[in-house]
């Protein structure tokens, strides 16, 4: 019998996470402490469309190298997790919708914290857009429609990151803002608090949003992540900040 599955958000991280060897055992430590899924499905802030497409089903060799700037041997690293044949026909029919379809590879936004999770790469994956013709209640309702998939196996991931104001990072390290704090503490309340009114309307709803997200795209994540796990218990397995300002909160649903 297939356990349900807990759905998971995720703060991918910058890609410096691939060589940080306490991230790399914060990320593999809950790797081994989930129970292991017969497939991933990912809705990464780093994909966007008006309406969801599925990325292509084959072997993923062709990762995408979304970053710039960073050592050279970050462009080295390999993922080839294979894909799951029959997931994309399973969610056009959750969706009612027959679905477009992309060659696009796996962005950093889900291979960067898979490397550490599932380090073998044997757990089959299938990334899909994150819709953003849908305003915030109807990515929350794309996660519940999402939801059945739990009961078959696939472990649904949302990737995207607490707080993300690069421009407020401080390289050096040190204490983050209350503003940053105040946020990551709100996500929190709104969630383990079971307040959807809160989460749908964030952008009025949270303290400083537009200063934590400058830009909706890894906040938005969480929207699908919640709405697929709603009626599970919230906890938060990893947390904490990188260079000051950058939370690193993550959620487990179920």
């Amino acid at each position: 019998m297939i356990s349900k599955m807990p759905v998971l958000f995720l703060t991918h991280g910058a890609p410096l996470w691939l060589t940080d060897p306490e991230k790399g055992e914060l990320l593999g430590a809950w790797g081994k402490a989930l129970p292991t899924p017969k497939s991933i499905l990912i809705v990464s802030g780093h994909w966007e469309t008006e309406d969801v497409v599925v990325g292509e089903e084959c072997t993923h060799n062709n990762l995408i190298y979304d970053f710039g700037g960073f050592p050279k041997e970050l462009y080295q690293f390999q993922y080839p997790a294979p894909a799951p044949l029959d997931l994309s026909k399973r969610l056009g029919e959750l969706l009612n919708k027959d679905l477009a379809k992309s060659t696009r590879g796996l962005d950093h936004g889900v291979w960067v914290p898979l490397y550490h999770m599932w380090p073998e790469a044997n757990i089959p994956i299938l990334q899909i857009s994150q819709p953003v013709g849908l305003d915030a209640q109807g990515l929350f309702k794309f996660g519940q429609a999402l939801a059945p998939l739990r009961e078959e196996g696939v472990m649904i991931i949302g990737s995207g990151s607490a707080t993300h104001n690069l421009g407020m990072l401080d390289w050096n390290g040190g204490e983050p803002n209350k503003v940053t704090t105040d946020f990551d503490d709100w996500i929190e309340m709104a969630l383990s608090g079971k307040d959807k009114e809160a989460l749908v309307n964030f952008k009025t709803a949270s303290p400083s949003y537009k200063i934590n997200h400058p830009t909706d795209d890894h906040f938005l994540p969480l929207l699908i992540a919640a709405g697929a796990g709603w009626d599970s218990e919230v906890t938060y397995p990893i947390s904490g900040y990188d260079y000051a300002n950058l939370s690193y909160k993550m959620a487990a649903f179920g």
